[in-house]
């Protein structure tokens, strides 16, 4: 089956829209809870009703079914609410819960309210239990040999926790609670692809945010179905030719120097994770080498590479 750009696009930003068709979006928003903190009265995330029942009865929450919401109660700041997550989720991981939970990973992700106040840090394996906004930077490496741009593209190591060798952007990953988007690029090009760290401050380029709100499947491990908003900060780096990226870690098996072609076969296939084939596209569009001219769904695409999400963001 050959998958279209836009198929690529509706796989990873799957939520409805609410201006695009308000019945389904109202119909699929009220089949959620609202997950919610105390004195707080807006939603950071919304829920699956088989997920917030684990939460019944549990200390430091509260369920209103009528409202449709669950309320972390506990503390005054973020640090008291931090430890009032971790501590139900070490609990729920400790009787099994949640198979989200067996892959613990010992990383924080930070929870931001209005205003972007820090309002809690969850378990990084934790946070699609909750459906909040989470970020994570995306690196496109790429070179000019023989008058074209070829791109470098990993595949992701069999052994992964999610999307097993599976095809990626030169560099990807999570930003921890209190690290900047930059300086988590700097450390995640040295750890997946051994790029020194001078030539990444000096010659990496921002080129803004790639936003879409996955729906999460078999593919990403555990639970299916849970929310996953994301912001990606995205990059640009051009590689001498000289300039081999190699796997740093055990979570690339190795990389391809692809023509534009061969990454848009690939993406076609189905090859990519998801949010990695978003953050090709979008490179293809600041590139001009996807246009209004070549691309009938274009408009649609360009649009959606930047959603804007619910809750609040940084």
């Amino acid at each position: 089956m050959s998958l279209t750009n836009l198929d690529l696009v509706n796989q990873c930003d799957a939520f409805p829209y609410p201006a695009a068709d308000s019945s389904t979006y109202l119909a699929s928003v009220n089949t959620y809870y609202q997950l919610r903190v105390s004195g707080y009265n807006y939603a950071l995330g919304y829920m699956l009703p088989s997920v917030v029942e684990v939460f019944r009865g549990v200390p430091n929450w509260e369920i209103d079914d009528d409202a449709r919401i669950l309320v972390l109660t506990a503390g005054s700041n973020a640090e008291e609410r931090s430890k009032a997550v971790e501590t139900t989720l070490l609990a729920m991981r400790e009787t099994g819960h949640f198979k989200v939970l067996s892959k613990w990973r010992g990383e924080l992700y930070a929870v931001y309210g209005a205003g972007k106040e820090l309002l809690f840090n969850v378990e990084r394996s934790a946070s699609p239990l909750f459906g909040v906004v989470t970020y994570g930077v995306h690196l496109t490496a790429y070179t000019w040999k023989d008058g074209q741009v070829k791109i470098w593209t990993p595949r992701r190591a069999k052994t992964k926790q999610t999307y097993g060798g599976m095809l990626d952007n030169a560099v990807a990953g999570g930003i921890a609670s209190g690290e900047s988007p930059f300086e988590s690029l700097v450390r995640e090009s040295e750890e997946e692809a051994s790029l020194p760290e001078q030539l990444v401050r000096s010659k990496a380029r921002a080129c803004g945010t790639v936003t879409y709100w996955y729906v999460r499947d078999e593919r990403a491990g555990g639970e299916t179905n849970l929310m996953q908003p994301e912001v990606q900060y995205v990059y640009d780096l051009e590689l001498p030719e000289d300039t081999v990226p190699k796997p740093g870690d055990d979570e690339v098996e190795e990389f391809y120097l692809w023509s534009v072609e061969e990454v848009q076969e690939a993406m076609r296939n189905g090859q990519f994770k998801p949010n990695c084939a978003l953050v090709a596209l979008d490179f293809l569009i600041r590139h001009g080498i996807l246009t209004s001219e070549n691309e009938r769904d274009y408009i649609e695409i360009a649009s959606r590479l930047h959603r804007k999400l619910e809750f609040p963001t940084l």
